[in-house]
Parts: structure tokens; C-alpha cells; sequence
């Protein structure tokens, strides 16, 4: 199937991965990696003519195995093109949504049909049969109605739909309960055997819509979806999809090979995976086995009898609804419309804001929907307006937090010049809808703690609203500390969106960032900067909102000192043109705190780099980062349309070449690849002149080191620059602990945060339905046995939760450094001197113990955290 001209080119390519500097996987595996040849040149010379399915059967390897080894193939990072990365990662995304559809999709046909049913159904209605007519006209519906393949939620709601549509047609005795009581009550009706073709829903009436719906309303109560958000897609994309491939419920359950051609076509179309073959388990689709050291496990018991229990991660899919049903719990106390208190803020400003507000709010409202159906798929419109509504819903929720908290740190009531900022209502509702989108566009795959980008992530929401990245950084921090529900793993996402704009997108040409830059400039000459070197060993403590950031408060270009509480009515950021020309520009707070986030980030990511690659050279890291630190402060113009780490790479093989020391840009692309949140593109395609792009040693070679070489031949000479302070590293500014945090001792003890999201059941958190990955593990060497034991730790957490409360109210002095736990001797803890009762059990000793620790360590934290408070307030 192979053209002449791909043959060609792939066996160039295999010959110069086989000649190449460390390939003795290609050596090994030479049928492979000629399979994996064919398919790099296919794709870069747009002459693919097999699909995926073929070529992983031609080679026998599995789709996880291919990935893995496509990595290893590209030993000289240039082998794999971005087009070849791009196409790879959208059928890993595929892969894993698939994946994760098939294993939910299988559990749940388990609970529904029963596995040997009455003699009375043919042989035509096996549980088989029926379990290949479902999947294949999932598949085929969701080829047909989506456009984003990788959207898991989505994806999963189509699949309710597929499932109520069989389990209507399926005879009552195939059927566990309650599906089959359900099945019978609609026969009754007769509403299941109605065809829908040309049937007008506005003309049902509401019975028969309420007995169509029943099993719908079953699947999402079983599965913690919404009701109302399924039911949406059933009548906008499902029955369509029904009646495009003449598939007519009267007729009985569709016959297999009418929706096994159409797939066909669709599979041979789209030249990618024949998910077919999940049904035959098939070793393509296999995932590699989990390691057992990747798996969470109870603690060991006594009793070798026993079983051990393994307890594997949520599934995707649960965790998905888990994560939405808790958003949506939160919304519910919320309102489509600005509260009495946001009235009263409004009635109160100089130039009241609320209908430019509301109609701002309807504007986005098409805006968002029209490119939610673009994107998604023109019968998805509704189902994108809904997830706009919940938007609206946060933004008006942690905007009355925003100006509760701004009217005490300022005690005003005014804030017209902020409620009236387009940018600032812009960026704030951006923020809400993103939040609402990151939390619907879960990951699929269970083997990356990142989240994998979709068609429909970050920063997707910033062409929607026409939003300037810059503009949308100013709003993240405050809307974390305004809104509390928001979950570990959602606070995580915002951050991740933070360093994507202070990495790459606020360079983007059309920023404001570089106007800014350029008026700071302009304040004093050129000897001013951004953000002065001498405040990078200073914690990063501040006390900006929103408001500061929008609205720019500034700093006397004459005085050092920071001077009284700033109201929300200064001067707006970037208007040079309403300052008088005798007045120098005034310095913008937030170009001032952006450095410094982008400074913390950059050395950041240059430490941990520099630990993978340089450890035995620890004095180069003080002038890798002076040269990272000073191009970033005094040539910014390489930042535009480039990311912050191709500096990062540039500066630390700078260094290593004039040091002498041995270091290849292939070593540290290799490692940087390693590293969390990297994306291949950023070495393999880096712009080097006018839509001209090309390699980072090319980048290096032609610009970096043209513009930089006199600095960087400084650090060879008897009189090297300055070396710049290196930033003083904080916890995170979002007050989440990182997990687990050891306490301090020879033994393996560890304390957790307790994570979550629960499951969630009739609007009440249960505690009883926990995830495994947020259930307390505790081992300590011998077997619980009985629940009093449990008890018995309930009772001692929360006593010394009691005494934590009572002892940070007296304002006790802050308590000693803890000393090394010493589990070995006998009746005594060396953290505190405290003697054990002799009845007591050595279990019960150890428990005491590691109490008494955990109420320290929480005195401590409660300290540090008060003495930061004061320190800020300062």
C-alpha cells in the first residue's frame, strides 16, 4: 500500500537511524523500526495510505508499545517531525478516551443485562451480540456527531445516549433491575417502538417526553451525570445521528452489518484506529502493565492467609463526574443574574455598571456558544451554553468575593474605574467559563498526572473572549484566593495556565506586555528595568489584586519606599496618552510582579534542568543563570514569539562552551524532554527570522549568540559580570501543602492532605464513597484487627485538632524545632519528652506519638503562615 516515494524517503531515514550515535534499538527491533519509518515519512509527505490499525498489525506492536518506541527511535531529535509529534499525540488522546469509554462501557453493560437470561430469548439477542451493536454504533455516532474525538465527557454522554437507546429496545427478560421494571412501563406506553423519523418533539406531550427519559434519568443517577446536560444531547445530536444512518426504532435493534459498513467507511476515512477491536481484547489496543511500583497498595498484614488488597486509581470517567458534580454543587447557591450584594456595589459606583455588565454577559453568550458548535460540532451548540451558564454563575460568585475583600483591605465602597474595565470583566468571566471547561475536559489517561491538551484547552477560552494573555494573568491569583472551592487539581490548572502565558504566550508579537516594557524603559533611560535584580532574593510577597493589577497603582518613580494602602480608583496600565508630557511614565505594578513571577519560573526550571544535567559543576549554575537572567532584563525582544525555555537551553550551553565543559545541545534536549510540561516543539521548532523557523541549535547559532556573544565571552575573561542574586524560592502563593510531607525521623512516616474530590451523593460529601487515591493509608507494623483501633485514631486527631484551635486562640509561642522521632525506645517519645502509660499497647504508643507530632508540625505551619500574614501586612 506504500507509494514509491515514501519507500524511498523511509529507507533513507532507516538508514540514518541505524548508523546514528546510540541505536541499538533499531538494531534489535529492525522490522519495527522500519514500520516506524514508513510511518514518520508517510505523514510528513501528506501520502498516508494504510490506517494505524495496519501498520501496528504489521509490525505486532501495541499502540502504548509504538509510542514508546517512536520515542527511542528519535535519538538525534530530528528523526520526528512537530507534524509527525502533533499527529502521534492526537491518537495517543484518542487511544486513551477509547480506552477508557471501552472498560466504563463494559462494567456498566454488566450491570445492566444479566449474563445467562430465560431460555426464552433467541440466540439473535445474546449478551454478545448485543454488546457488538452497542459499541459499533457508539463508535459510528461518535465519529459521525463530534468533531472533538478526545472530549472524554462528552464522549461519555453520547454513550448514555447509545445505552438507552438498546436498553428500549431490549426484551424485559435480557434485563437486570431497575432497567427492566423501566423497559416494561415504556413497552406499556408504546413510546419505544415509535419511530422518530420526522417526529416533532414541541408536539409530545409531557408523559410520553417524561417515559422517554426514565432510563436516561436511571444511567446518569448510576453515573453522576447531569440529567439535564444528557438529555440535551440526546434530542440535538443523537436522534439526528439516528435518522442520518436510517436507523428507525420500530425496526428493532439495528442490524449489525448496516452500522459495521458504515464504520467502515468512516475508519478507512479517518486512517486511525479500528476500534472494533476492543471487543475481541485485541493485543494492539492492550496497555502496557502498571507496574507494581506504580500501584497503591494496603498496608501488608500479619496473616500471610490473607489476601492483599490492591488498590488501583479512580477511572477516568468517575473521575470526571465526580469533578463535575462537585462544580456543579458548588453553582447551585448561585444565580444566572449579579446578586442583591453585587446591586448594591453597583448602585454605589460614580457610573453604575450593570447593564454594560449584563449585556457584556449576553454578547459572550452567542460569542461562546458559536465557537463551542465550531469546534465541537454544529448540534452541540446547547450543550456549549450550558457550560457558558455555569461560567456566568462563578464569575458573579467571585466577583461579590472579589469586592467584599477589596471593600475591607481598602474600606471603600466605590469601585466604578474597576466595575466599569472591560478588560478586567473580560478576563474575570474568561476565567470562570475556563474553569467550568478545564473541569468538563478531564484527561483520559490514567498513566500522565498532566493534563493532556484537547481541542478545547487552555488557551482556546483566549480567542474566544479576544483576550490578550497578559491581560487574562492579571485576574488568575485573585480569583484562586477568592473562590475556596475550587480543588487541588483545578488551583493546579490555573497555575499550569499562568506559567503558560509567562513562558510563551504574553511574548506573543501584539502583546502589551512589550509596550509596557518599553514605557518602563522610557521612565529613567535605559537604565531602568522591569524588575530590579536587587529584589530577586527577596520572598515573593505581596499584597496586589485584581484591582492593583487592572488598574495599575504605581510606585513614585522618585521614592523607593511603598506608601499607603493604593485605592481601586488609580491610574489605568498601559495610557501613556493621559499623562501630562512633563510627567514621566508611571512604573505599572503589573509589569513589576509579572517579572518577578516569570524570574521565579525561569530559575525554576533552570535548577531542575541543571540537577539532571550539571550536578558536578555546581558553580556554573550562578552564571548560567546570570546570562539567563540578564537576556530576559535587557534583551526581551528574544522572548518575542519564543518560549522561556529555548533561552533557558541557549544560556546553559553558552556557559558550558566557554567553561569548556563538555555539554551537547542533544544532552539537553534529551533531559529537557524528561522534564514535566515540555512539549517537543519547543527544541525541534524555534523562529529564527520572519515566519522562518527551524532547530534550537540553529536558533543559537544565528541569534542567540550573535546578539549575546560579547556577554557571554565575559564569563571566560579575569573579570565575569556580576552574577545576579538567585531568587528566593516560596511554598506556593495558593496555600496548598504538596503531598505527602515526610516527618522528620528515620522511619518512613508520612503525612498526607486529604484529597479529594468525594463522591457525591444527594447533595451531602460521603465519606463512606471515598476514592482510593484519598483514603488515609496507615501501617505501622502490625494488624488492626478491629475497628476500636480506627476509633481510637478519630479520637486522638481530633483532640489534637481541639488542642490546635485552643492554642493558636491563646497565641502560643512558637514551638521548638522537632527532634528525630525514635520509635525504638521503649515508653518514651524524644520529640517531646512524654512518658506512655506501661497498659498501654506499643500500637497505641506509636499512634501517640505520631499525634503529638502532627499537632507541632500544624502549630508550626499555622505560625510560618501567621508570620507571612504579618509580614505582608507590613
Amino acid at each position: 500500500k506504500v507509494s514509491e516515494s515514501v519507500r524511498e524517503k523511509a529507507w533513507k531515514t532507516y538508514e540514518s537511524l541505524s548508523a546514528a550515535d546510540g541505536a541499538l534499538a533499531c538494531s534489535k527491533k529492525k522490522k519495527e523500526t522500519w514500520g516506524v519509518c514508513i510511518f514518520i515519512v508517510a505523514i510528513d509527505l501528506d501520502e498516508v495510505t494504510f490506517t494505524f490499525t495496519e501498520l501496528l498489525k504489521s509490525i505486532n506492536l501495541s499502540v502504548c508499545t509504538f509510542f514508546q518506541f517512536l520515542k527511542e527511535v528519535d535519538v538525534n531529535m530530528d528523526t520526528v517531525s512537530t507534524k509527525v509529534d502533533s499527529t502521534v499525540s492526537r491518537l495517543k488522546k484518542k487511544y486513551d478516551v477509547l480506552f477508557a469509554l471501552y472498560h466504563k462501557f463494559e462494567r456498566t453493560c454488566g450491570l445492566i443485562y444479566l449474563e445467562q437470561p430465560s431460555s426464552e430469548i433467541s440466540a439473535e439477542l445474546s449478551s454478545v451480540l448485543v454488546l457488538k451493536n452497542y459499541w459499533i454504533t457508539f463508535l459510528l455516532a461518535k465519529g459521525k456527531v463530534l468533531q472533538v474525538e478526545d472530549d472524554l465527557v462528552i464522549s461519555f454522554q453520547l454513550l448514555l445516549c447509545v445505552l438507552d437507546y438498546f436498553i428500549k429496545l431490549s426484551p424485559p427478560a435480557m434485563l437486570k433491575e431497575p432497567y427492566k421494571s423501566s423497559v416494561s412501563a415504556v413497552t406499556v406506553n408504546g413510546s419505544a417502538r415509535t419511530p422518530r423519523r420526522g417526529q416533532n418533539r414541541s408536539s409530545r406531550t409531557a408523559k410520553q417526553l417524561d417515559t422517554d427519559t426514565k432510563i436516561i434519568e436511571i444511567l446518569c443517577k448510576e453515573h453522576d451525570c447531569n440529567f439535564d446536560e444528557v438529555k440535551n444531547v440526546y434530542f440535538t445530536s443523537f436522534i439526528p445521528f439516528l435518522n442520518s444512518a436510517g436507523i428507525v426504532a420500530s425496526n428493532g435493534l439495528p442490524e449489525v452489518e448496516i452500522i459495521l459498513k458504515q464504520y467502515d467507511e468512516l475508519y478507512l476515512k479517518n486512517k486511525d484506529i479500528d476500534a472494533r477491536l476492543f471487543l475481541n481484547h485485541d493485543e494492539t489496543l492492550q496497555p502496557d502493565v502498571i507496574p507494581c511500583s506504580q500501584l497503591e497498595r494496603t498496608p501488608l498484614k500479619n496473616n500471610p492467609d490473607e489476601e492483599i488488597n490492591i488498590i488501583l486509581p479512580q477511572t477516568p470517567v468517575r473521575a470526571a463526574m465526580n469533578n463535575i458534580q462537585q462544580l456543579i454543587m458548588v453553582l447551585n447557591s448561585a444565580t444566572d443574574k449579579p446578586s442583591d450584594t453585587l446591586i448594591m456595589y453597583f448602585n454605589n459606583c460614580t457610573v453604575n455598571p450593570k447593564d454594560s455588565i449584563l449585556k457584556r454577559v449576553e454578547s459572550f453568550d452567542h460569542i461562546f456558544k458559536k465557537k463551542f458548535a465550531e469546534a465541537v460540532g454544529q448540534g452541540w451548540a446547547e450543550i456549549g451554553s450550558q457550560r457558558y451558564k455555569l461560567g456566568v454563575r462563578l464569575y458573579y460568585r467571585v466577583m461579590e468575593s472579589m469586592l467584599k475583600s477589596e471593600e475591607e483591605r481598602l474600606s471603600v465602597q466605590n469601585f466604578s474605574k474597576l466595575l466599569n474595565d472591560n478588560i478586567f470583566h473580560t478576563s474575570l468571566l474568561a476565567c470562570a467559563v475556563e474553569v467550568v471547561m478545564a473541569t468538563y475536559g478531564r484527561n483520559a489517561s490514567q498513566s500522565d498526572s498532566t493534563s493532556a491538551e484537547t481541542d478545547l484547552s487552555f488557551p482556546w477560552i483566549l480567542n474566544v473572549f479576544d483576550l490578550k494573555a497578559f491581560d487574562f494573568y492579571k485576574v488568575i491569583e485573585s480569583f484562586i484566593r477568592a473562590e475556596p472551592s475550587l480543588t487541588r487539581e483545578m488551583i493546579k490548572h490555573l497555575e499550569h495556565c499562568e506559567h503558560r502565558i509567562m513562558e510563551s504566550i504574553a511574548w506573543q508579537s501584539g502583546s502589551p506586555l512589550f509596550d509596557l516594557i518599553k514605557q518602563s524603559k522610557e521612565r529613567e533611560g535605559q537604565t531602568d528595568q522591569p524588575e530590579p535584580t536587587s529584589t530577586l532574593n527577596m520572598p515573593l510577597q505581596h499584597n496586589h489584586t485584581a484591582a492593583d493589577l487592572y488598574l495599575s497603582p504605581v510606585k513614585s518613580p522618585k521614592k523607593k519606599a511603598s506608601g499607603p494602602p493604593l485605592s481601586a480608583t488609580s491610574t489605568p496600565d498601559a495610557q501613556p496618552a493621559a499623562i501630562p508630557q512633563t510627567q514621566k511614565p508611571q512604573k505599572s505594578t503589573s509589569l513589576s510582579l509579572f517579572y518577578k513571577k516569570v524570574y521565579l519560573l525561569a530559575y525554576r526550571r533552570l535548577h531542575t534542568l541543571f540537577l539532571h544535567l550539571l550536578s558536578e559543576h555546581p558553580d556554573l549554575e550562578p552564571l548560567i543563570w546570570t546570562l539567563f537572567q540578564h537576556t530576559l532584563q535587557n534583551e526581551y525582544e528574544l522572548m518575542r514569539d519564543r518560549h522561556l525555555d529555548q533561552i533557558m537551553m541557549c544560556s546553559m550551553y553558552g556557559i558550558c562552551k566557554v567553561k569548556n565543559v563538555d555539554l551537547r545541545f542533544k544532552i539537553i534536549v534529551s533531559a529537557y524532554k524528561e522534564l514535566c510540561n515540555t512539549n517537543q516543539e519547543t527544541f525541534k521548532r524555534v523562529l529564527i527570522r520572519e515566519e522562518q523557523y527551524d532547530s534550537i541549535i540553529v536558533f543559537y547559532n544565528l541569534v542567540f549568540m550573535q546578539k549575546l556573544k560579547t556577554n557571554i565571552l565575559q564569563y571566560a575573561s579575569s573579570r565575569p559580570p556580576t552574577l545576579s542574586p538567585i531568587p528566593h524560592i516560596p511554598r506556593s502563593p495558593y496555600q496548598f501543602s504538596n503531598s505527602p510531607r515526610r516527618v522528620p525521623a528515620g522511619s518512613n512516616v508520612y503525612i498526607s492532605p486529604l484529597k479529594s474530590p468525594y463522591k457525591f451523593s444527594d447533595g451531602f460529601q460521603s465519606p463512606t464513597k471515598m476514592t482510593p487515591r484519598s483514603r488515609i493509608l496507615v501501617s505501622i507494623g502490625e494488624s488492626f484487627g478491629t475497628s476500636e483501633k480506627f476509633q481510637k485514631i478519630n479520637q486522638m486527631l481530633c483532640n489534637s485538632e481541639c488542642q490546635l484551635k485552643r492554642s493558636a486562640d491563646a497565641g502560643a509561642a512558637a514551638p521548638k524545632p522537632l527532634k528525630r522521632l525514635r520509635f525504638d525506645i521503649e515508653g518514651q517519645d524524644e520529640a517531646d519528652g512524654s512518658k506512655h502509660l506501661p497498659q498501654e499497647s506499643k500500637f497505641q504508643q506509636k499512634l501517640a506519638e505520631m499525634t503529638s507530632t502532627r499537632t507541632r508540625m500544624q502549630k508550626q505551619k499555622l505560625n510560618d503562615g501567621n508570620d507571612t500574614s504579618a509580614s505582608e501586612e507590613k
